[in-house]
């Protein structure tokens, strides 16, 4: 298959004719070209029947103008490039030589000098040669972000892909003098030296803005702390006042058998008791007074207290094996308040025999547990808690409970 551009080794440019291919070596000084079949690039605009030569291009008019419906017209436009066109260049010059005007004219017109690395750094942005070079003479020769805003200024102009010509004598176009070549490192060097700063500036902003987000979010983990520390301090308060309740009651009982000993003891051996004195007034008041109103039920707090009494008064005789079944209840307990997703700690097999030696054999571990929540089911082989029944109130209040009843030495001793 026949050539269809030109492709400069150097820079990777794909040029349409061999003509193009000589101005772009003088320009740049790249010298190494080779045949390839890959068209060079022809996207017609819809909207305005614009032209471009690249993708780059393209998206340039796209921002520019809004147009992003494109044509790909590259296979129509593309022609095999023809070798022969210098030699038929350099025979029609050699006929124009003879007009000494025309000759004149071409001695004395010669293509602008331009910064070849900007030259080719906008050839690798996909503008062609001529258009590049025409930019970055119009523009001053200066940077290449003068010389893309010319050219988006400019790209309607009807030789926007000519080649520029200037005469040879002259170093001034349109007033504006062309740059040295330590001028235009230093215009070089005050744009990266800004671009830089604008780097710099944009990094302390971002990390300002990183800094205040570390704080808000560290005074919400400490709010978020504080109010965590005030639940549970609440929560240890309470348990302690319940502690204290149920060791006043325990204590209260205890003193009231002693009594109720000391006055039988009396009545055997036939003395009269301690303390004529009538009853105490404050019984029949005690139970007038709720007769009058609706009697309260139990709340599930309180059959929880009773469930765990009835089990230690049940096995009185075996205090290690009521600790040690209370403080199984109370991993289980515990477990589900921590886990409540995990299914392996809502589930109990019932004929488990460590679980049966802890638990299942002493009366009133099972009612508590379903006080917790639990029920049994596939033929009460299991004990298991739905995780939609899971009641974290409750689970709380069964384990203040258990808590309690492990270190209060008082508890359910009557």
């Amino acid at each position: 298959m026949a050539g269809l551009s030109l492709k400069c080794e150097d820079c990777g440019a794909h040029l349409k004719s061999v003509e193009e291919a000589q101005e772009h070596g003088e320009l740049t000084g790249h010298s190494k070209f080779s045949e390839s079949t890959e068209a060079v690039l022809n996207l017609i605009c819809n909207t305005c029947g614009k032209p471009c030569r690249s993708r780059t291009e393209s998206e340039l008019h796209t921002k520019r103008t809004g147009h992003a419906d494109f044509s790909d017209k590259t296979l129509e436009a593309a022609k095999p490039i023809d070798l022969e066109a210098p030699k038929a260049l350099a025979a029609d010059s050699e006929e124009g030589t003879a007009s000494g005007e025309s000759e004149t004219q071409a001695q004395e017109m010669a293509v602008p000098e331009v910064d070849k690395n900007l030259l080719g750094e906008l050839e690798l942005m996909g503008f062609p040669t001529a258009r590049a070079t025409r930019a970055l003479h119009y523009s001053g020769n200066t940077s290449l972000e003068d010389a893309v805003n010319w050219v988006v200024e400019h790209e309607n102009d009807p030789d926007i892909d000519q080649m520029p010509m200037v005469p040879i004598n002259i170093k001034v176009e349109d007033g504006k003098p062309s740059l040295t070549p330590e001028e235009v490192k230093l215009k070089a060097q005050e744009l990266r030296e800004r671009a830089r700063k604008k780097k710099e500036e944009e990094e302390k902003r971002m990390e300002r803005e990183r800094e205040k987000e570390r704080i808000r979010a560290g005074k919400e983990l400490l709010e978020a702390k504080r109010i965590e520390e005030e639940n549970e301090r609440k929560r240890i308060m309470a348990l302690r006042k319940a502690e204290k309740e149920e060791e006043k009651r325990a204590r209260e009982k205890i003193r009231q058998r002693l009594e109720e000993d000391k006055a039988e003891r009396r009545r055997k051996l036939g003395l009269a008791p301690e303390d004529p004195a009538p009853p105490k007034p404050a019984a029949p008041a005690v139970q007038e007074k709720p007769s009058a109103l609706p009697i309260k039920p139990a709340t599930k707090a309180e059959r929880m207290r009773d469930c765990l009494r009835s089990l230690k008064h049940n096995h009185k005789d075996d205090d290690a094996k009521v600790k040690r079944a209370f403080q199984t209840l109370l991993t289980y307990v515990g477990n589900v308040a921590k886990n409540p997703d995990e299914e392996k700690f809502r589930k109990i097999r019932l004929n488990n025999p460590s679980f049966q030696d802890r638990v299942g054999s002493l009366k009133g571990g099972i009612e508590f547990l379903e006080l917790c929540g639990f029920a049994k089911i596939e033929g009460g082989e299991f004990l298991f808690l739905p995780r939609n029944k899971v009641d974290m109130p409750v689970l709380h209040s069964a384990g203040s409970e258990l808590n309690s009843a492990i270190v209060n030495p008082f508890f359910g001793v009557l």
